[in-house]
């Protein structure tokens, strides 16, 4: 009730129902563009490729795309190459120093990453369309000549290129994160086809239920728990000692410093994804050799090992990049050394390397709780889709990414609303 009350009064904002109004007009752009067909495709053919047991391998792609993979449109590679270059770069700043002192130039730092991201990011969306459209798809296409190719690697790139743009308009001009937006409305928009494919299964007999009632109880324990887990905080105590500038006393006061239990949200999940998805890209160069066969077989939820193998670096990842994000977001070096330098000091601990060293230990405790619940969270539905006939595709995962961003999304709106009326307040 209260997410509901405050999405009414910000639409009473002219500002804020402006940048509302935008998003959601962007949002729509790439609904649209989601139902565009790539020219030069045998749609009798692509559907007899999705109903056979390849398109399990691919189920998240179409997820996150809204089924723009499985019907092969204009937005089909989605937003994936722009995350996987994100997740390349963020390495690369730490193993190369020039870029880790690009990083921290600041804001003109970050605009460059930003770019360079950006060039990545189209370099990968066509090494990727040349993979679908010469391997995967080769057989849905009308004509295998070059320019029918060329066709369709332009189409699919210029799809990824303008979701990059759309995802950065929306940052600029609307409210929340752009891509991890793009990311929610493809998966919301999955629901309603995967709720009617679970009406026809339990009407025909395949699906109980018993499993659809399980699988609601479990979609209410993670949602609840998601939230939980994303609100929750570890407040460290923080006392500021007094202090006499000219005639005035400053300082004195007590405050915190808020630690998230999960400081990196949603974004080791979706990491994870993309480069566990990295082999399956591979494949697409090579269908029917062994190579594919043995990435199928062991590197896909769908296969046998496959299954316990996609799982368990499912989890080593989400907990890899977990830690990784978080020491990323959260420095304690540099808050230790802001506390020392305006007299703060954390009760009971010297300033310096102490506070350093506690900030650390605490942020590495809650930082394991963190990990675990998004490795939990992201590996129960592959348990539930293993064992049932479920494949309503809005597991754990999906959960997590549409409630994680509709929090961070409401915090972003909320913040705004504050700032707007403490600029009121000013004038």
């Amino acid at each position: 009730m209260s997410m509901i009350k405050t999405i009414a009064h910000a639409w009473k904002i002219p500002d804020i129902r402006k940048k509302m109004v935008f998003t959601l007009l962007m949002l729509l752009v790439f609904r649209l563009g989601s139902n565009i067909p790539v020219p030069g495709i045998d749609r009798a053919v692509l559907g007899q490729l999705f109903d056979s047991s390849s398109a399990g391998v691919f189920g998240l792609m179409n997820m996150f795309s809204g089924g723009a993979f499985a019907n092969f449109t204009l937005f089909a590679l989605s937003i994936t190459p722009y995350v996987t270059a994100t997740i390349i770069f963020q390495l690369l700043a730490i193993a190369i120093p020039s870029l880790e002192a690009l990083a921290r130039e600041g804001t003109e730092g970050k605009k460059k990453i930003a770019q360079y991201t950006r060039y990545l990011t189209v370099i990968l969306a066509f090494i990727q369309a040349i993979g679908l459209s010469v391997g995967l798809f080769r057989g849905a296409l009308i004509s295998t000549d070059l320019f029918s190719i060329t066709v369709i690697v332009l189409a699919l790139s210029a799809g990824t290129a303008f979701l990059m743009w759309l995802g950065e308009q929306i940052n600029e001009n609307g409210i929340g994160n752009g891509i991890s937006l793009i990311i929610f409305a493809g998966i919301i928009s999955s629901v309603p086809g995967g709720v009617a494919q679970t009406l026809v299964k339990y009407q025909a007999g395949e699906v109980s239920l018993i499993s659809i009632l399980l699988f609601m109880v479990f979609a209410v324990i993670v949602i609840v728990g998601i939230v939980l887990i994303q609100q929750g905080s570890r407040k460290i105590p923080v006392q500021y000692a007094k202090r006499v500038v000219g005639r005035k006393m400053y300082g004195g006061q007590s405050t915190h410093i808020p630690m998230k239990v999960n400081q990196a949200g949603v974004i080791p999940v979706i990491f994870a994804i993309s480069l566990l998805q990295f082999p399956i890209t591979i494949t697409y160069f090579w269908p029917n050799t062994g190579f594919s066969a043995f990435i199928n077989k062991y590197l896909t939820s769908s296969g046998d090992p496959g299954f316990w193998i996609y799982g368990l670096f499912n989890i080593m990842l989400i907990m890899f990049f977990t830690y990784f994000y978080t020491a990323v977001t959260f420095n304690p070096m540099e808050v230790a050394n802001n506390m020392k330098n305006n007299g703060g000091f954390v009760p009971g601990i010297r300033p310096g390397r102490p506070t350093v060293d506690y900030l650390t230990k605490v942020m590495t405790r809650i930082t394991f709780v963190g990990a675990v619940f998004l490795a939990v969270i992201a590996t129960l539905p592959l348990l539930l889709q293993q064992f049932t006939a479920l494949q309503i595709g809005f597991g754990g995962t999906s959960l997590l990414i549409v409630v994680g961003v509709g929090l961070d999304t409401m915090k972003q709106l909320e913040a705004q609303m504050v700032m707007r009326n403490y600029q009121g307040f000013l004038k």
